[in-house]
């Protein structure tokens, strides 16, 4: 597969391409850009809305997944445990009908909605809204449903909503690259942003830094996308199979059947990619493994070698204690 002009930029960033460097003055006038931006919003020229309801935001600072999606579903988990009613507001990355807000169900069309925002609703049991717009869509679901709580999946850059708690994901093992802002390097943000969060999440690190709590995405079924199948993903230990993913960081899905034991021809697509039958034909009946936000865009032409991985955020309990004393102190305070 021809490397995208998206892939090539990655690989720059995180492999110590020194051609990236290049784009260092592009970098430096973006960050006067983005802290001007900031400027105007603290003097209030920009307008910045606040909602009846806490607003929680995880996001990132880097371009491209971090985790945000499983730890938004174990978040969600959380506070409905506490007697919490949350609702959940996303970008809809990948679809085409986000202009206006508008619900999304487990059954609605990635297409249209975006696959996280499907993803969300098939795994999360409250009302998702997605919408270009976040104060929009958030509005939107606060006036059809009683929730109490909102989560904005992404959404750390977009200042016109006023938070009650940031949470900021970052890659564990990528972390930040060359370090450098758009489009010379990953960064959003400049790093130092994450001292303003907060709370920050390291997924997948293997040692973490101070202030950092850690998520590890675990998965240990798979599931057949046209039968609704289960088996232990260590019944295909040492079995051929292809793995597909469309995310944003396809190596980490890889990592993870490999640490598994599955043996598997990668296949790594852009972020968002939308799928088609051609894709997944490899002129061959081996598994096919994906992840499950690959899945909801995979439906329409599954067949019975195809498989996804479902995955779930494991995170310490003093984690899930701040998120709870803070959103108390936020909400009372």
């Amino acid at each position: 597969m021809k490397k995208s002009l998206t892939r090539w930029f990655v690989d720059a960033w995180y492999q110590e391409m020194y051609i990236s460097t290049w784009f260092v003055p592009l970098s430096l006038l973006y960050v006067d850009v983005i802290k001007f931006r900031r400027f105007l919003y603290r003097l209030g020229v920009l307008k910045s809305t606040r909602l009846p309801v806490p607003v929680i935001i995880v996001g990132n600072i880097t371009v491209g997944g971090t985790g945000k999606t499983p730890l938004v579903i174990w978040l969600v988990e959380l506070l409905q445990q506490q007697g919490y009613k949350p609702g959940v507001i996303t970008r809809g990355y990948g679809g085409t009908a986000n202009k206006v807000p508008q619900e999304v169900s487990a059954d609605s069309d990635a297409a249209m909605v975006g696959d996280e925002a499907v993803l969300l609703a098939r795994r999360c049991a409250c009302p998702v809204t997605v919408g270009v717009n976040r104060v929009a869509a958030a509005r939107h679901l606060l006036a059809r449903h009683a929730c109490d709580v909102i989560i904005s999946d992404d959404g750390l850059q977009h200042y016109a909503l006023q938070r009650d708690i940031e949470i900021a994901v970052i890659d564990g093992q990528r972390r930040f690259g060359n370090g450098y802002c758009l489009p010379a390097g990953p960064l959003r943000e400049p790093a130092e942003r994450l001292r303003q969060v907060d709370l920050v999440v390291a997924n997948g690190a293997t040692e973490l830094l101070d202030g950092e709590y850690g998520m590890q995405c675990q998965g240990d079924e798979l599931v057949n996308l046209a039968t609704g199948e289960r088996q232990p993903l260590t019944g295909f230990n040492n079995v051929a199979c292809h793995a597909v993913a469309a995310i944003g960081n396809p190596a980490r899905f890889f990592a993870l059947l490999k640490a598994a034991g599955v043996e598997c021809t990668a296949h790594a697509f852009p972020d968002h990619h939308a799928f088609t039958a051609a894709d997944l034909q490899f002129k061959d009946d081996k598994p096919v493994l994906m992840t499950e936000k690959d899945a909801v865009k995979c439906l329409g032409f599954a067949q019975t070698n195809y498989w996804y991985l479902p995955i779930r955020a494991v995170l310490p309990e003093a984690f899930s204690q701040q998120i709870l004393k803070l959103l108390t102190e936020k909400h009372h305070g």
